[in-house]
């Protein structure tokens, strides 16, 4: 790894991949009846996309 890059920092690089990623999984477990299990992939993502939101807001000064 490069100096100063964290598995965070790289994760927040490459979100929109990963949640792209993350939905496709969860699409192919719904393509083989397993709803659950695609439903714990998108729960996954939620939360990825919520925290980025949570943190994109408070970079930019506003409060909700």
């Amino acid at each position: 790894m490069a100096d100063g890059e964290t598995v965070a920092s790289i994760a927040q690089l490459y979100l929109g991949n990963i949640l792209y990623a993350i939905e496709l999984a969860a699409m192919s477990l719904d393509q083989q009846g397993k709803a659950d299990d695609a439903g714990y992939y998108r729960g996954i993502g939620r939360k990825l996309a919520e925290a980025h939101g949570r943190e994109k807001k408070e970079s930019d000064g506003r409060t909700v």
